[in-house]
């Protein structure tokens, strides 16, 4: 008997070097491949001039190479993946909605394409009105031509399905690493104690709160330090220059830090994980906080309270954020409930090892039956 076959797309490749979808398909595809399935992912390439294969860790890997860079370059290898792909009988994971369109390739061809239709993009503040349009029509067609959808937390699937029938959608959310221990000396090249600091990590754009939280924890010294990770170009983005102007002498900006090891050591010893995003389904920060039992403070919206459960501290703006620090950060505040609290929620309902097994169970229910002949169930809108 054959192995089942998945050919992931919409990710720049495998191993993860970017996001949180890569991060995914590299879990599942790994997961997948110990469970007997073949997995091939496609990866972006910014050189060469033709389409070449290899393979890492199991995972057989197709590499589409792209002369144009950022947008453009995505939206041309999302194009070309989806033309290389017509003609395959395996089973299409499409990581994200943004150029649906063109997977109208796969509807004509009868091919089965579950998509995982990610955040409401189009909300997103710093988009303009062309991509918002764009993002707008893009999830429309991705409704209609993904043969089933995931939805990542239970309002995107609500959102949804405003736009399709609820039963072609599966709600399953994004997974984490449950983090027991890390190593503390990773933090002295940052000045940092354990405990005697609090962190937000999160691209720095005014839908994820950070002039806000910033703006909030500078109103008066707290002997205490918050630590803004990522990459801030204050010269080139007003944003940015406006939340480094608010900041305080205790407010550090160390860059946008890659090293694994040591953002999981800010995490895990932080007092508290600030998150102010305003807009998306189950974050994957979020999700990483509480597998590494942080204690939460979040925007109060309907996505966090799901993710972070009833034992975080929510904020509406900065007047209420500046308050919870104020009751929140001061030693004799025991943050130990809302750690445990934390750890509960990931426990129960976010490790990759539950996901993933979701993920599988959907994708054997999807699997073609014969070569390109879903049922009549299965291509239907």
């Amino acid at each position: 008997m054959s192995k089942k076959h998945l050919k992931i797309l919409g990710i720049r490749g495998v191993p993860a070097r970017h996001g949180g979808f890569e991060t995914f398909a590299e879990k599942l595809s790994l997961f997948l491949v110990k469970q007997g399935w073949e997995v091939t992912v496609y990866c972006q390439e910014e050189t060469g001039t033709s389409i070449w294969e290899s393979e890492w860790n199991g995972i057989k890997r197709i590499h589409v190479p792209t002369k144009s860079k950022g947008a453009a370059g995505t939206v041309l290898f999302d194009l070309k993946v989806a033309w290389h792909c017509r003609g395959t009988d395996a089973l299409l994971l499409t990581l994200g909605y943004n150029t649906a369109f063109f997977h109208v390739l796969q509807r004509l061809r009868g091919q089965t394409n579950v998509i995982n239709m990610d955040g409401i993009e189009w909300r997103r503040e710093k988009w303009g009105a062309i991509a918002k349009t764009w993002f707008w029509l893009n999830e429309r067609a991705g409704c209609f031509l993904g043969n089933h959808l995931v939805a990542d937390h239970p309002k995107i699937k609500a959102h949804l399905a405003t736009r399709i029938r609820d039963n072609k959608i599966t709600m399953i959310p994004y997974g984490g690493e449950k983090v027991v221990s890390a190593d503390a000396s990773l933090l002295k090249t940052l000045g940092l104690n354990p405990g005697q600091f609090s962190v937000v990590i999160a691209r720095p754009e005014p839908e994820n709160s950070f002039l806000e939280m910033v703006a909030a924890f500078s109103r008066k010294q707290r002997n205490h330090k918050l630590v803004v990770l990522g990459k801030f170009e204050p010269d080139n983005n007003r944003y940015h220059k406006q939340v480094i102007e608010a900041a305080g002498d205790e407010v550090m900006f160390p860059g946008a830090i890659y090293d694994a090891a040591v953002v999981g050591a800010l995490r895990y010893y932080s007092k508290f994980y600030l998150h102010g995003h305003r807009v998306g389904g189950t974050n994957p920060s979020l999700v990483e906080a509480l597998g590494a039992g942080c204690a939460v403070i979040a925007h109060d919206n309907e996505f966090n309270r799901w993710v972070a459960g009833d034992k975080s501290a929510y904020f509406v703006d900065e007047p209420n954020c500046a308050s919870l620090f104020d009751q929140l950060i001061p030693e004799t505040f025991d943050n130990t409930l809302m750690k445990r609290a934390s750890e509960q929620e990931f426990d129960s309902r976010l490790t990759w090892e539950m996901i993933l097994e979701q993920y599988e169970t959907l994708l054997n229910e999807w699997y073609p039956s014969t070569n390109l002949k879903p049922s009549s169930e299965q291509i239907k809108a």
